[in-house]
């Protein structure tokens, strides 16, 4: 009698999920499920450089399905799971219950605005591939306006970006936002002096980059000055409008404002009930399991793996990497009989790009910065590009700017609908 086959339901395929995907498809005891509402794994450590114009989404994301074309027992569904029973271990979506054998949890984080999720329109961020697209339109326009705007205040208020948030995603942003103005797009513009573009980055605690150690953070904030951007720590942002914002007492004029501050786990996780920390994250046991049901896992950034610090563990990519990798041989070996091991997080360091040759590398005990720490970044960057069609055409990308300036992804491009200045403008045939 041929033995029934376990399945496993994978809820995002994201880094935790696909790692934990490409392990699970390895063994022939098991059938395996991907479901996400998207039809593609994106990298989202680079999708800053779609949002600055430095690459183009399909060199930074590949399709599911090719991931697993091979695989005979992964199927990859595309939909949106709206329901999960915890306790009999099944799913709902495309208008029916699924039951599993196992579930893996790894729906990612969404852009959190503390209460005012009126601000998202005013201030986009940056989780996928229609955010990043979203933001080069916006910051693409803004230059566009300042070009034909003959009032020097208006005009100023075109040419001052506000980035909301010293993490790495919004260092980042704000180095490349600088770079692109005065040197990248100089030359481009006649009427509009872009040398006289304002970028500031708002940062509500103590330090950017808190993450790294203090000496990084403050490198780190001597070279986003050097390029000119404004930092300013302690500073909480409020009132955001259409003209601006408030940063402490002070009001910034800026038509173009982005969020890279807050986030939480995924509306799906924020409607379980289950154990969960102060920010929403779901509490796992030391085999990344949940408390209300062992043969259901969270990984990654909804996740919140216990640490003798109490703070958890990082919503980085390399965390759910492993954690992804680790659920997936542990339901292997349990098939096999063998019993539960405890996670371990092996901390591979973390990293930061703030412009041209410049970033900051902390692994243990070393600790770079400068060009050393770039070329780094890119290398891990690049090895980490799950095709290798996309490494050599990233790469190239690479060297191509950093040699011309070079942008190669300048379009602004709308959808049937868009956001402008607060404004819903129709586009297409969409109903208004």
């Amino acid at each position: 009698m041929k033995k029934l086959k376990k399945k496993v339901a994978i809820i995002g395929a994201g880094f935790g999920g696909i790692s934990a995907a490409k392990i699970l498809a390895k063994s022939s005891l098991l059938d395996i499920q991907i479901i996400d509402r998207r039809n593609h794994h994106l990298f989202q450590p680079l999708l800053y450089q779609v949002a600055m114009a430095g690459l183009n989404p399909s060199e930074i994301a590949v399709p599911i399905r090719k991931l697993f074309s091979k695989n005979k027992n992964v199927l990859i569904s595309l939909a949106e799971v709206e329901d999960i029973d915890l306790k009999n271990c099944s799913i709902y979506f495309d208008n029916k219950w699924h039951v599993y054998d196992y579930l893996i949890l790894a729906t990612g984080a969404k852009h959190f605005y503390f209460g005012k999720n009126e601000w998202e329109q005013l201030a986009p961020g940056l989780k996928n591939i229609e955010q990043a697209t979203e933001i080069r339109r916006r910051i693409l326009t803004a230059f566009e306006m300042a070009e034909k705007e003959a009032d020097p205040v208006l005009q100023s208020s075109y040419l001052t970006f506000v980035v909301i948030g010293g993490g790495p995603t919004g260092v980042e942003l704000a180095g490349a936002i600088s770079e692109m103005a005065k040197n990248t797009l100089k030359d481009d513009y006649k009427r509009a002096d872009l040398s006289k573009t304002k970028v500031y980055l708002v940062e509500s605690g103590a330090r950017i980059l808190a993450a790294f150690p203090e000496k990084l953070s403050l490198r780190a904030e001597k070279d986003l000055k050097e390029m000119g951007v404004s930092v300013l720590k302690n500073t909480r942002a409020s009132e955001l409008s259409t003209d601006g914002l408030r940063a402490g007492d002070e009001w910034i004029k800026s038509k173009t404002l982005i969020w890279a501050a807050g986030v939480k786990p995924s509306s799906l996780v924020e409607r379980l009930e289950a154990e969960k920390d102060s920010s929403g994250r779901l509490i796992v046991q030391k085999d990344l399991s949940i408390k209300e049901n062992r043969y259901i896992f969270a990984i990654g950034d909804i996740a919140n793996f216990p640490t003798s610090d109490g703070r958890g563990l990082p919503g980085i990519a390399p965390v759910a990497i492993q954690e992804g990798q680790f659920v997936g041989k542990l339901i292997v070996d349990e098939l096999t009989g063998e019993r539960r091991k405890e996670f371990s997080y092996w901390d591979k360091g973390i990293m930061a790009t703030i412009g041209r040759s410049r970033a900051v590398v902390s692994a243990s005990r070393l600790q770079l910065s400068g060009f050393l720490a770039w070329v780094i970044w890119v290398f891990i960057h690049v090895l980490y590009l799950m095709r290798f069609k996309n490494r050599v055409f990233v790469f190239l990308q690479w060297v191509w700017a950093y040699f011309s300036f070079g942008r190669g992804a300048r379009l602004i491009v709308h959808k049937t609908w868009r956001f402008y200045e607060g404004k819903k403008i129709n586009y297409g045939n969409e109903d208004k």
